[in-house]
């Protein structure tokens, strides 16, 4: 099995050792404690999981900036982003080397991990800006990320930690969440050596099915890890529940039996296009896949990246620093000539009028209206569990 990041084994931050857990949890009650900005606590829950191996905790202000402008920490790692606890209250922590971590996303803040405080450092604004301008590219507030990375505070918490849950995940999606440890041992009880992963924070429409066959077929592969993202999203962005019925119904229907596994993880999105997708591809490693489909405007908003920035990234990671693999798609589409989905750039001789493509929008107009998109475009099946969420959104 490929090797995780950074390291032999996957080394997640999670309290595995039910005594050492229990001492921990009694030992956190008594702790000073901070409450953790919500992408914080996503990276608690990240490290606990092993997909930030070989990380052992949150990074200093060196490591952070390092990260941001070279894409690897101060001892020569490679991670394409900063991995911080920000704050802009540290009075409650100040002079403590013993700390506990209070999850933001939980009712009654229950402690998440506790930490041993290496440093308590303050970034400039101008150190903020350079972090902001070189992981977004953009420096707009209106950019979700910006404005989420630009508002938790100033002082970086640094030093490693033990985790001892994964926060509302594993609690709410059950049947989806699973850490890269598990997902590992997945792999290997069903026997797969070549597997895809495909990233998602949406329903899968036909395009995105076929990508995924097209993938399996080109690369031989023996599975394929559909993982979604379980964290906070942006407005307007669909429930994970609906999503996760929509995606499983298209596997029980249109997959092979044993060849694709639907599972999920915690964080919060960053919407840093590039930047995002190379981080996408060192989790994907350390969760045991070979290779990693990178779309078209991948973990992209808005207009601030170019539609193939997260492929030409890739250029820029030196070479070895990672074993995954790209499969780098293009748009997916029905073709009306083909009869069939492929690749945009591989049907020559195509005008847009050609293919069949809906926005969003037009999409969610239609299912809230109880009209099914085209077979083409969307499985029947999905778009039942689709339209029966809208419709049911434009009741309440």
């Amino acid at each position: 099995m490929i090797k995780p990041h950074g390291s032999e084994q996957l080394n997640p931050l999670f309290v595995y050792d039910v005594a050492e857990h229990q001492a921990l949890t009694h030992k956190a009650a008594s702790l000073p404690s901070m409450m953790l900005s919500s992408a914080a606590a996503a990276n608690a829950v990240m490290m606990g999981s092993g997909y930030f191996n070989p990380l052992t905790g949150y990074m200093n202000l060196a490591d952070a900036l390092s990260a941001a402008e070279h894409m690897k920490t101060t001892s020569g790692l490679f991670w394409p982003v900063p991995v911080v606890n920000l704050t802009s209250d540290i009075s409650a922590i100040k002079g403590h080397k013993h700390i506990a971590l209070r999850d933001p996303n939980v009712e009654g803040n229950p402690i998440l991990a506790v930490m041993d405080v290496e440093a308590i450092e303050e970034a400039s604004e101008e150190q903020m800006r350079l972090m902001t301008e070189k992981v977004y590219r953009t420096t707009d507030p209106e950019h979700p990320g910006v404005a989420a990375f630009n508002s938790a505070g100033r002082f970086v918490v640094s030093g490693p930690i033990k985790v001892l849950n994964f926060s509302y995940f594993q609690t709410e999606f059950p049947d989806t969440f699973r850490t890269a440890v598990e997902i590992r041992n997945e792999i290997t009880e069903r026997g797969w050596k070549k597997v895809v992963a495909f990233q998602t924070r949406n329903p899968m429409h036909r395009a995105h099915e076929e990508l995924c066959h097209m993938a399996m077929e080109r690369l031989g592969a023996d599975g394929l890890v559909i993982h979604m993202l379980l964290g906070k999203l942006k407005k307007g962005d669909i429930p994970a529940p609906v999503r996760d019925a929509c995606i499983r119904k298209m596997v029980e229907l249109y997959f092979k039996p044993n060849s694709a596994v639907v599972t999920g993880y915690g964080f919060d999105m960053l919407y840093a296009g590039p930047r995002e997708a190379v981080l996408h591809a060192v989790f994907r490693q350390n969760m045991g896949a070979t290779h990693f489909i990178i779309g078209r405007d991948h973990a992209g908003v808005g207009d601030y990246y170019g539609p193939f920035d997260a492929q030409a990234i890739f250029d820029d990671v030196p070479k070895g620093a990672l074993k995954i693999e790209m499969f780098m798609a293009d748009n997916t589409a029905w073709s009306k000539k083909l009869g069939k989905v492929v690749m945009m750039r591989e049907a020559p001789g195509h005008t847009k009028e050609d293919f069949i493509t809906l926005s969003g929008t037009k999409v969610r107009e239609m299912l809230g209206r109880g009209e099914a998109p085209p077979p083409e475009f969307s499985r029947p099946e999905v778009a039942k569990i689709l339209s029966d969420y809208y419709q049911s959104l434009d009741k309440a």
